[in-house]
């Protein structure tokens, strides 16, 4: 069965540091295209990181500098290292395959508060 399960959301205040972590099944995710994305309260959802087999990343201007997408092959699991969070960071965050049938995880809140 194909899946993704996302952990490690929370509350931190402006400035501080967040690990997303994606455990993914039923398939080989250094294979494919992974990426995150977010969905903040009356917005539309957008992406904030892109990793492809190859492992070359990419982001946007909103994040660059401060997100950083990475995977452990052995285990299966994708992460997303958040730094220098703000307010406007504050989201729901999806994890998915983003090659062939697309697969979304349930989603992880973080809250960026003081």
């Amino acid at each position: 069965q194909v899946q993704l399960v996302e952990s490690g959301g929370g509350v931190v205040q402006p400035g501080g540091s967040l690990r997303l972590s994606c455990a993914a099944s039923g398939f080989v995710l250094s294979n494919t295209i992974m990426g995150w994305y977010r969905q903040a309260p009356g917005k539309e959802r957008e992406l904030v990181a892109t990793i492809i087999s190859g492992g070359a990343t990419y982001y946007p201007d909103t994040v660059k500098g401060r997100f950083t997408i990475s995977r452990d092959n052995a285990n299966n699991t994708l992460f997303l290292q958040m730094n220098d969070l703000v307010p406007e960071d504050t989201a729901v965050y999806y994890c998915t395959r983003r090659a062939g049938v697309v697969v979304w995880g349930q989603g992880t809140q973080v809250t960026v508060s003081s």
